[in-house]
């Protein structure tokens, strides 16, 4: 069967957004061009480590151009997105492996979303050999999302994901864990129920 790819270049909307409640959220990554909509689940720490390792690769690319590239330093705030994912949100695959580039001849951050895969290997050199054919299989493999971005659409995802993480539940003053609306067994307290904030 051949790979299927989401291909958006560009995307008229790329987000990072959750579905539920606070402790029982999902998180997507949600690419939209006229009436084309693709979501992908994936977990909170891939959501923070993309928009981190995002911002990240905007600095430098602003960086070695010496101020040149057209990447801003903070989000327009005629383009910041604070609306919820458009619905139905319907899972195309959950996401295994994700990679990130600039590319300089284009000036577009390219992000990659694949689905995760369970391999099957009798050693860790058979796991990491078939982990090897997988990624470099651009025929077979597993489904891709693949957005190319602008420096303006990369720099208001990366803001507009790191806020949706941080958009969870509160952390206990105490201990730091996250507090549920009912409270929490905060170990700081000995095991006496914490009451929320």
């Amino acid at each position: 069967m051949s790979r299927q790819v989401f291909l958006y270049d560009p995307p008229e909307r790329f987000v990072a957004g959750t579905v539920g409640l606070p402790g029982r959220r999902t998180f997507f990554l949600q690419a939209s061009a006229g009436a084309r909509v693709t979501s992908v689940a994936l977990e909170k720490t891939q959501v923070a480590a993309l928009a981190e390792r995002m911002d990240e690769l905007l600095d430098e690319v602003v960086r070695r151009s010496g101020g040149n590239a057209p990447v801003p330093a903070v989000v327009p705030t005629e383009i910041h997105d604070t609306a919820p994912l458009e619905a139905p949100v319907d899972e195309e695959f959950r996401v295994g492996t994700m990679a990130l580039a600039w590319d300089g001849e284009e000036e577009r951050m390219i992000v990659e979303a694949q689905a995760l895969v369970e391999l099957d290997a009798d050693s860790d050199e058979d796991l990491a050999e078939a982990e090897e054919r997988l990624l470099q299989d651009e025929e077979n493999g597993p489904p891709m999302l693949r957005v190319r971005l602008t420096g303006v659409q990369a720099r208001a995802f990366a803001k507009r994901a790191l806020d949706v993480v941080n958009a969870g539940r509160p952390p206990c003053p105490l201990c730091s864990l996250p507090l549920d609306p009912e409270g929490h067994v905060c170990p700081r307290q000995n095991g006496y129920r914490r009451g929320g904030p």
